[in-house]
Formats: structure tokens, C-alpha cells, sequence
């Protein structure tokens, strides 16, 4: 066996192996299958490139991304490594070079896509080249129960074929037991050596807030942490522009990243963060996988997440280097009917069916009172062996519980009617309708307006009749079907509580949002406070073209009515307050043009 730490230590300067690193290196050069499991930060590169230093031939890498591969192909040329990629950004003849040097031996590492992989001509490429090990990076995307499954990863089980020699290793950085066999059955891997590192994350800090005004309590959040660098991450790309708008704004130096944008501009926004001449990026779920970037100190979840393996990876980007790092994710119950719309759009029945099982694993982790920590490695069938981690909400803040024997009685005695008289089950929605008396065309056609249970729950409403089900869910008391309709039943343990009235407690969800109007300064005008930021953005513009300050375009009360009216004509521009004819004639059609622009993403707010 080569001496491991010498090369590790004059090559990339560390001077001991992170947990499990040297064990999995020494599996595959001995030529071995591996699996991997090492939480994000726990050095899976290391695996493949340290073996690719110390036995001859090619190490071929198959990664997701594009940005990954030139990333970890710069770190290791900066070190000294023969390392190239293949990919769609190469102009035919660097590609043909870059060929060439493949088959004359003078790469000990090669990345690619799946997708080139599974390319016509590139079975006889690969047996020319003399491969060593096969490493899959990002294994978990092979599954339809990963959170970011792709289906061209399926294909590789090919490379079997064209390398039926040849180990394979698979390295992930979340995947549940169902996932890890899914993994290890569709790559073919043969009697793999398993190794699957602690999911723990000691230096993360875990939250979660009621969502109520989020950009507000975005803005608070890093303004305790101005020269930190953070990830803001948002379900939909006009969220991400919202934040980084809002950001930007207020001084702060915030860039946006999503599919939607230029590949230029996503790329030098990416670049900027890196560089940390940007502290914080707003980003979709499209940033991140594979980002090096040891010092993020905070990840903001700014809406509830797909699934809780999609909520871990990007969490797992703060603290890479070991020093504390700060995850605070806004729920609001609403985002839960956001999600399912999204889901009802998605064709497959399987895959809306694993969808609507990660999205129920996703809300439970977000509404329980337990330690977030244990949480999430029960999650990955991890146990943490203390009652309280002391590094997140629920442990350093719990929260209150009550009494709850009375309603969840109520809950689960309307379950068990609506079975009884039916013979069938229905989901939370229509039992909560029972319970607080609807007047539906199911209720009536069903005859579930006759149950003793139906109008019994006039005390709550919905939206806390909605939080109690899925407590009791989470208790065990009540199983949710898998499948489009998501039927309640009682379990056994349910069905012991209604035999026995024994005593339920219930914690006390976290305050919801209240709709109040924001408290403000003397004088100020109630506005959109992104859009308002925004003509600031235009008046400074102008104002530095005309090398004059900003208040010689327009004054803040003007801004701020016009961002409280939204005037998009010349003729509703008249009447807002320090507008006279010459403004208007000089600026009037380009801020009425900005705020069409806006109005063309974003609702109009409306104020008292």
C-alpha cells in the first residue's frame, strides 16, 4: 500500500485523514466497490483523487454540474494534479486536444456528465484509455427517492458493461437506507464495502421562525452578521431576485442566482461569492452542489423546502470549515398548499407519490417541539445520544405543551366515524371540514353531516385543527396513505387513546403569522418597500449621470408614494407629491417604465 499521508500531506498540504477517508481510499485501491456517505464538508473528493495520485491509469469522475467540474479541476491543477474535463463549454478543437492527451496517458483524472458518458463512440474511448477506478459523485441522483434524482444517472449501470473490470466507487452526502440500496442496485456495484460517516453537524446552530414578514426577518437576521457570508435560499427565482433586490438596497452586498438568469451573469455572481467580493447569495436550489466555500457562516431557508435530504445538503453548506454556523428556516403553514401545487403539476403518479411522502417529512420536521438535531438523524437512521443537542430552537427555547386529551379525542373519534359509516377513508382536509361543520357537496352526498362528530370542533379553526392532525400524526396516533389522496387512519396506538381516554400532550405550535400593520417611524409612508428600493437604485443611476446627489432627482416621500401607487403612465404619475412639470417631462416615462418592469414579476401590495 502507498504511503497515503505522505501524498496527502505534499500534495495537498493536510496532515491527517478526516473520518473514514483513509479506510475508503484503501477499499478502492485494493479494488473494491465502495459506497460513500460523508456528510457535505467531509472531504469525499479526497476519496477518488488521493487513489487516482497512487496507482497508474485514469481515475474517470462522473459528476452533475458543470461549475463543479472546472472548480475541483482548477484546485487540482493549482496543486499539481493532471486533471481535465470534458463537457459543453470546451470549443471543438480544446476538446479534440484535451482527447488527445486522454489517449497518450497524461491525465490521471477526467471529468464528465453522465449525459457525454452515454454519448455514441465513448465505450471504445473509455477501454483506450485505461481506467482505474470509475468514482460517481453525487451517487444519490440515481434515485427517485433522492432529492435531486436524474434519470440519465440511471445509464451508468453501462458502464459495467464497457468496464466490467474496473471498481466503481458512489459517494453521496445524503441518502436514507432506501436510497443507499437504490444506489447500490442501479450502479450494479458488486458487493460493495459500505462506509457511512456520522450525519451529525456539531458547529450548526439549527432554527426555525414563524414566517411573518420574511424579508423583514431576513433583513434582521444579517444585519447581526454584516461581514458574514450567507446563502439565502427561495423556492421560485422571483423570490431570490425579491431578496437580493431587497438586500442590495439596504447596503448590503447581495447578488441573485437562478436558472433564469445569463449564464454569464450566473456565473460572475458565483465567482463574486466565492471570491467574497459578494457576501450573500439569493439563490434557488440550483446553487450549491459542490460550491468549495469553507467560510458560510449561515444558510437561510427563506421558504420550506422539497424534502428534508434537500434541506440537509444546503444547511451542510455552512461551516465547512468546522467553526459555528447558523440554519434558519421560515415556516408558515401556508407554504405546505405552495408545495403541493407544485407537486399536483408533476405527471409521473410515483413520483408525486415520493414527492407528497418528502413534503410530509419535511412539514413534521419543521412543526415538531423535538431537538432538531435528533431529528434530522433519526431521519437518516442516525441516532443522537443526547435528550438535547443545546444547538438548536426547540432545545435552547422549548416551547410550551398543554393538555390536548379533549382535542385530539375529537380528531381521532372523527376519523374513526367517518370510517365506520363509510367503509372508506378521507384525508385531513375533509375530516376538519366535518369537525368544524362545512356545508360540502361531499359532506352531504356522504352523509357526514349526520356523524356525532360533525360541528364538534367549533373551538379551533382550520389552519389549528390542521396543526393538531398532523401532531397526532407525528405521535404515532394517526397513519397518512401513500398515493395521491393521502387518507387518514387510525393506528393502534390511535385507537388505544379513544379506548382508554388516555391523557394526550399537544405542544403549542409556534405563533403564526398575524396580519398587523408595521410599526412606523413618525411621517413615513407605508410602501413596497423591494419596489421602493429599486427606484432608489434608478434615482442613484440618474442622479450619478448627472453628477448631482439624489436628491435633486426626487426626494424619498416621492419614491416612497410612488412605490405605495405604482403609477405606470405619465398621466398617473400626476399628483404624487414632488413631481412638477419638468420632473415629470424629464423622469416621469423612465420610473413609470421601472415600475411597469417590476409589476411584471411581483403583485401590488395594497395598504390602508
Amino acid at each position: 500500500m502507498p504511503d497515503l499521508l505522505l501524498t496527502l500531506k505534499t500534495t495537498f498540504g493536510y496532515t491527517s485523514f478526516r473520518p473514514l477517508q483513509r479506510e475508503i481510499i484503501e477499499a478502492a485501491l485494493s479494488g473494491s466497490d465502495v459506497f460513500a456517505l460523508l456528510p457535505t464538508g467531509g472531504g469525499k473528493s479526497m476519496c477518488f483523487q488521493l487513489p487516482a495520485l497512487t496507482q497508474p491509469g485514469l481515475t474517470l469522475v462522473v459528476s452533475p454540474l458543470i461549475a463543479l467540474m472546472k472548480d475541483q479541476v482548477d484546485a487540482l491543477q493549482a496543486s499539481g494534479v493532471s486533471a481535465t474535463y470534458i463537457n459543453s463549454t470546451l470549443g471543438a478543437e480544446e476538446a479534440r486536444s484535451r482527447f488527445a492527451g486522454l489517449h497518450r496517458g497524461e491525465w490521471r483524472l477526467l471529468y464528465v456528465s453522465p449525459e457525454r458518458l452515454m454519448l455514441d463512440g465513448w465505450a471504445e474511448k473509455l477501454k483506450a484509455w485505461n481506467v482505474s477506478l470509475i468514482a460517481i459523485d453525487e451517487a444519490h441522483c440515481v434515485s427517485e427517492w433522492g432529492h435531486d434524482f436524474r434519470p440519465e444517472y440511471r445509464q451508468l449501470s453501462k458502464l459495467r458493461e464497457y468496464l466490467p473490470d474496473v471498481p466503481v466507487m458512489a459517494l453521496t452526502a445524503t441518502a436514507t437506507e432506501r436510497v443507499r440500496e437504490d444506489i447500490v442496485r442501479h450502479l450494479k456495484l458488486r458487493a460493495p464495502k459500505i462506509f457511512v460517516a456520522s450525519f451529525n453537524r456539531p458547529n450548526l446552530t439549527y432554527r426555525v421562525l414563524p414566517k411573518d414578514q420574511p424579508l423583514k426577518q431576513v433583513i434582521d437576521f444579517v444585519r447581526k452578521r454584516e461581514l458574514e457570508s450567507g446563502i439565502v435560499y427561495c423556492a421560485s427565482r422571483a423570490a431570490a431576485e425579491r431578496v437580493a433586490e431587497s438586500l442590495a438596497g439596504r447596503g448590503f452586498l447581495a447578488r441573485p442566482y437562478h436558472a433564469g438568469l445569463a449564464a454569464e451573469e450566473r456565473s460572475r455572481n458565483q465567482e463574486l461569492f466565492l471570491r467574497d467580493e459578494v457576501r450573500i447569495i439569493c439563490a434557488t436550489i440550483a446553487f450549491g452542489m459542490g460550491i468549495n466555500k469553507p467560510n458560510v457562516r449561515f444558510v437561510i431557508h427563506y421558504d420550506l423546502p422539497k424534502n428534508i435530504e434537500g434541506y440537509y445538503q444546503e444547511t451542510g453548506r455552512a461551516g465547512r470549515d468546522g467553526l459555528p454556523g447558523d440554519c434558519l428556516l421560515l415556516f408558515n403553514p401556508g407554504d405546505i398548499a405552495k408545495q403541493t401545487h407544485f407537486i399536483d403539476e408533476i405527471t409521473s403518479p410515483q413520483e408525486q407519490q415520493i414527492a407528497r411522502a418528502q413534503l410530509r417529512q419535511i412539514v413534521h420536521y419543521a412543526e415538531s417541539a423535538g431537538c432538531r438535531r435528533g431529528e434530522l438523524l433519526a431521519y437518516f437512521g442516525e441516532s443522537f445520544p443526547l435528550a438535547q443537542c443545546g444547538a438548536c430552537d426547540n432545545c435552547l427555547e422549548p416551547r410550551a405543551s398543554y393538555d390536548g386529551t379533549i382535542v385530539a379525542q375529537k380528531f381521532l373519534s372523527c376519523v374513526y366515524r367517518i370510517r365506520q359509516a363509510s367503509g372508506f377513508s378521507v384525508g385531513m382536509n375533509h375530516v376538519i371540514e366535518v369537525l368544524t361543520g362545512a356545508d360540502t357537496e361531499k359532506i352531504r352526498r356522504w352523509g357526514h353531516d349526520r356523524l356525532t362528530t360533525y360541528a364538534i370542533g367549533g373551538e379551533l379553526s382550520r389552519p389549528q385543527w390542521s396543526a393538531v392532525g398532523r401532531e397526532l400524526t407525528r405521535l404515532g396516533y394517526l397513519a397518512v396513505a401513500e398515493g395521491e389522496f393521502a387518507t387518514l387512519d387510525l393506528t393502534a396506538e390511535g385507537i388505544e387513546v379513544l379506548r382508554t381516554r388516555q391523557t394526550v400532550t399537544l405542544t403549542k405550535p409556534m405563533d403564526l403569522p398575524k396580519a398587523r400593520r408595521v410599526q412606523r417611524r413618525e411621517g413615513d409612508i407605508e410602501c413596497d418597500e423591494i419596489l421602493f428600493a429599486r427606484l432608489r437604485g434608478l434615482r442613484k443611476k440618474l442622479a450619478d449621470e448627472r453628477a448631482v446627489p439624489a436628491y435633486i432627482v426626487f426626494g424619498d416621500a416621492t419614491l416612497r408614494a410612488m412605490a405605495r401607487e405604482y403609477p405606470t403612465t405619465l398621466r398617473e404619475m400626476e399628483g404624487i407629491p414632488g413631481l412638477g412639470e419638468k420632473k415629470l417631462a424629464e423622469f416621469g416615462a423612465t420610473f413609470a417604465s421601472e415600475i411597469a418592469a417590476y409589476l411584471e414579476n411581483n403583485a401590488r401590495m395594497s395598504f390602508p
